[in-house]
């Protein structure tokens, strides 16, 4: 019977979370962030029914928050255990110093040292939108750009035993190529990487990961989604996506037009997106996104959904794994301590409760800190 339980746990695929570390709060980084401005929203106001007033549609359970604060960091990585997330996929830009590109790399490693505590694995979805902008700035050429975000990537996380890896090779996903032509990423994504691209397989992929597609409406976009499982069939693996819908602010920002709509359906849609996935039969699956505020595919605790897409996944973690300890109820322990660490209440306890989580003995941290109180 121990054996048979076993094999269920190894042959389930892992669920990661697609990360943005590219928030900023004025209480940590001394001013907001574009993610939450967008240059036209001030979360110093409040907005109708005393919500602050943010780049998305929806609020985060613990407010606007800073990626490089270590009690956030703390709070998710233990919404994610929880849960039954095992790990999460980091939107990351490289090290250059432009823009807001170098508090991302910093906020990253943040991350990456979060789940080593926590016990979560980790990759990295390399943006190379970047790399006009870098070009234009004189920071960097196309070629010196690639090769020092591998040349980084292999120097610092590659051989962590938490990065995630495919065929013993450490996965890198690349939202696109979105600059790159073939000749480049065969230059530099190939070999030792593991390498995805988006929606179809480019270059020296291994095959693509999927994506919401909006802008093709509501209806269609589950035909474009059947069209991504008929076409990783040919590849050698492949990353499906699940997601609870699409709902971007960009048009009330006045940053562009928006993308379009697909419809959350009282949280149909993410439970319809992660059984094709799950039935896909593909080693990993990428929920999009953790924390993309400004487009509204967020599956981290809000004021509208709760702890809602959460629950939905440890209720498919418990179904593979009949052994997973965690419940409903312990989805709400992680806020607590968080807001219990802003309140500057005594840390010992709140150590204590972090530690058993950790451990699955989610229970007695409950219990601890009801006597903390």
């Amino acid at each position: 019977m121990i054996a048979l339980l076993a094999a269920a746990v190894l042959s389930r695929p892992l669920i990661l979370a697609h990360y943005m570390p590219w928030y900023q709060s004025k209480s940590v980084g001394g001013q907001w962030g574009w993610h939450w401005t967008m240059n036209h929203f001030n979360p110093d106001q409040p907005g109708s029914g005393g919500r602050q007033l943010l780049a998305s549609k929806y609020r985060p359970r613990i407010g606007a928050y800073d990626s490089g604060d270590a009690a956030v960091l703390e709070c998710q990585t233990l919404q994610m255990k929880t849960a039954g997330i095992d790990g999460v996929l980091i939107d990351w830009y490289g090290t250059k110093d432009l823009n807001d590109y170098r508090q991302i790399h910093a906020n990253t490693q943040k991350m990456i040292d979060a789940c080593v505590r926590a016990g979560l694995k980790f990759a990295i979805v390399m943006e190379d939108q970047v790399v006009p902008q870098l070009v234009k700035a004189g920071k960097s050429t196309p070629d010196e750009f690639a090769a020092s975000a591998v040349a980084s990537m292999k120097a610092s996380w590659f051989g962590m035993s938490g990065y995630l890896k495919w065929n013993g090779k450490p996965v890198v996903m690349m939202f696109g190529p979105q600059y790159y032509k073939e000749a480049e990423l065969n230059r530099h994504f190939g070999g030792d990487i593991a390498f995805f691209s988006l929606l179809g397989k480019k270059g020296p992929a291994v095959g693509a990961f999927g994506w919401p597609e909006p802008q093709v409406d509501n209806d269609k976009s589950w035909l474009q989604l059947q069209s991504f499982y008929a076409r990783a069939k040919e590849w050698k693996a492949s990353v499906p996506v699940a997601y609870p819908r699409f709902d971007d602010i960009y048009k009330e920002a006045g940053v562009g037009p928006g993308y379009g709509e697909i419809r959350d359906d009282k949280g149909a849609t993410f439970k319809r997106t992660l059984e094709m996935a799950e039935a896909s039969g593909a080693p990993f699956i990428q929920v999009a996104t953790w924390n993309d505020w400004g487009e509204g595919t967020q599956i981290e605790p809000s004021l509208e959904f709760g702890y809602r897409d959460l629950e939905v996944i440890q209720a498919h973690r418990r179904k593979a794994d009949p052994a997973f300890p965690y419940k409903p109820s312990h989805l709400r322990l992680p806020d607590e301590i968080y807001e219990s660490r802003k309140a500057h209440k005594n840390p010992l306890p709140l150590d204590i409760a972090v530690r058993q989580i950790l451990d699955g003995k989610a229970d007695e941290a409950a219990d601890g800190l009801k006597g903390s109180r």
